[in-house]
């Protein structure tokens, strides 16, 4: 099995300002020997590390921990997309085998940012190494990102986190599900089942709360566009890894083995080429 969306960081209190007092349980070192363990108890034989900082400091960092561990199977790092340079730094990065595709975090720029020229000149650019670009957003930015898609029907995309839907103060997101419904439509565009317990209630989530939103993903993507990714250790804020593993497994225990199957391997090795 393969876990499609991991994090990893050494701790520094400005590099990693995003990480709030209320989420002080991660204001800590989190690094591979530790994800190893929890791997291992979970039958999880490797695992795709995503940036969480934006410089290309993190995605040297990334690379140099798949090097090191061999369960680390690949990297999306962060590059700067609307750089000038944007060419000489993607023949730079092309050395590295690991390295799989992109990440910029979306969710906290302003409107437009998807569509802006300089971005879309960046992912216009990704083609020439066939590096994958992860969409990270909120909700509100579904228009800006089937728009994005649909302007580039040969880039492999993976839409994380299912677009972070209200799940704690919503039982049924419509604006969000019809967004799916639209986005789903690209046959270029993976998604990945994670991150939905941090969009619920830390605290107080149950199984159920989920249901709605794995409905709508699993009735709009087909089976061999979806992959498991725990978001460790973000999902520690509300769940441990194994429970975080389990609202997947639950939800897909009547799928067939060879289903269950791409869900949490081989969606994963096809979308990423790990």
């Amino acid at each position: 099995m393969i876990d499609s969306h991991v994090h990893f960081w050494k701790y520094h209190p400005v590099k990693e300002a995003w990480i709030t007092e209320k989420m002080k349980a991660i204001q800590a070192d989190f690094l591979p020997d530790q994800l190893q363990l929890e791997l291992m108890e979970n039958g999880i034989e490797g695992c795709v590390a995503v940036q969480a900082d934006q410089s290309e400091q993190e995605t040297e960092f990334l690379l140099s921990l798949a090097t090191e561990y061999d369960f680390i199977k690949g990297v999306v790092g962060w590059i700067d997309l609307r750089g000038e340079n944007l060419p000489d730094r993607l023949a730079a990065f092309s050395k590295y085998k690991k390295l799989k595709g992109w990440r910029h975090i979306a969710q906290s720029e302003p409107d437009g940012f998807l569509l802006d020229p300089s971005f879309l000149r960046g992912i216009a650019e990704l083609k020439n190494y066939r590096h994958t670009y992860d969409i990270v957003i909120v909700r509100n930015q579904l228009k800006e990102a089937i728009s994005l898609v649909n302007k580039f029907p040969e880039q492999r995309f993976i839409l994380d986190h299912i677009a972070k839907p209200d799940i704690k103060d919503n039982n049924g997101d419509i604006a969000w599900q019809e967004g799916i419904s639209l986005l789903a439509k690209h046959k270029n565009l993976y998604c990945k089942v994670s991150g939905m317990v941090t969009e619920a209630d830390w605290y107080n989530w149950k199984n159920e709360d989920m249901k709605f939103y794995l409905d709508t993903v699993f009735e709009n993507f087909s089976i061999d566009k979806l992959m498991f990714g725990s978001d460790w250790p973000v999902c520690t804020l509300a769940a441990s890894y194994r429970e975080t593993k389990q609202v997947v497994e639950d939800y897909i225990s009547q799928l067939t083995v060879l289903q269950r199957k791409a869900i949490f391997e081989s969606n994963a090795k096809e979308c990423y080429q790990l």
